[in-house]
């Protein structure tokens, strides 16, 4: 890994870390490639800077996974919801809706010191083969109720569906604490309304893959603005408009060269956000430093408002 003594005087805080996936257990599409290794993909994010990271739940089996590992670690904290593609669960054979959906509830109520969020949960279009829109629609309303009774905010997931997200959040907005639209890869006009409704949008390596991309984010005004890695996808590729503006690089090899120390070649970690601050500064014109400052109070502001100024 190659690191600037600037990047170690950051703190960060990855408000989106997919920490449960087997790749961390060094299990790829089913396949057995290397020993588990999560233990040093957060000794390199601590190395890094993370003061704090978000363990994404995707699902009430998911979620509680997350807990669990958020526990183990007081840095770490998770979330607690239904991914979008997910929502089949609900009413899958011998699956009561009711009974998952107090599940979710239950386990945000009964764990306040460690969860964080209400999510992952919203809308995606771009996937529909996994849950039809009407499943996602429906279950997606009945988690925002759960950001009514926790008071917790909201991790939010938009593919593709941004009217439909924001038609279905309004009239909750003065009802629920706030939440991020993460993963943002929309236009100016989605990003505008997403602000109108007072939400934050989260930014990684898949919110800075175009050109397009790139004019968007530095349109984000700087106070909704938050970052992330969504690990372990959607690192900042060569072939990604962004990539050009990264200064730290890292050492990585093959998955199936899998070396103790390493960083795996295109499974993202949660020490690479730097490179989504990096590229950030660039296209927005900002100092590095301010600008990770700045982003790591308003996630303290939106998740842990008790630590902020």
């Amino acid at each position: 890994m190659i690191r600037s003594m600037a990047a170690l005087s950051k703190k960060f805080i990855d408000i989106g870390a997919n920490l449960t996936d087997e790749m961390y257990q060094g299990i790829y599409h089913g396949s057995k490639k290397h020993e588990a290794d999560l233990d040093q993909v957060l000794k390199r994010a601590w190395d890094a800077g993370l003061a704090k990271m978000i363990i994404t739940g995707t699902s009430l089996s998911d979620s509680k996974t997350a807990l669990e590992l958020a526990k183990t670690n007081e840095h770490l904290f998770s979330t607690v919801g239904c991914h979008p593609t997910r929502c089949g669960e609900f009413e899958k054979d011998d699956t009561d809706p009711d009974s998952y959906l107090e599940g979710l509830l239950q386990l945000a109520l009964d764990n306040r010191e460690n969860v964080v969020a209400i999510g992952e949960c919203g809308l995606d279009y771009d996937r529909t083969q996994f849950c039809a829109p009407d499943i996602q629609r429906k279950y997606f309303e009945k988690q925002i109720s759960f950001a009514e009774v926790t008071g917790l905010p909201m991790f939010l997931h938009c593919r593709n569906a941004a009217a439909d997200l924001l038609k279905i959040l309004s009239p909750y907005r003065e009802k629920i604490s706030g939440g991020v639209v993460h993963s943002f890869d929309g236009t100016k006009e989605e990003a505008h309304q997403i602000l109108d409704l007072d939400l934050y949008i989260g930014v990684n390596g898949c919110s800075l893959k175009t050109e397009e991309n790139l004019a968007v984010a530095a349109t984000i005004p700087v106070e909704r603005l938050l970052i992330e890695t969504d690990c372990p996808w959607c690192e900042i590729r060569p072939t990604h408009a962004g990539h050009k503006h990264i200064k730290t690089t890292f050492v990585n090899k093959k998955k199936e060269k899998w070396q103790s120390g390493v960083m795996v070649k295109s499974r993202n970690e949660p020490n690479c956000i730097i490179q989504v601050l990096e590229v950030l500064a660039a296209v927005r014109k900002e100092d590095p430093d301010v600008l990770a400052n700045t982003i790591y109070e308003n996630s303290l502001k939106l998740f842990f408002a008790s630590e902020a100024k």
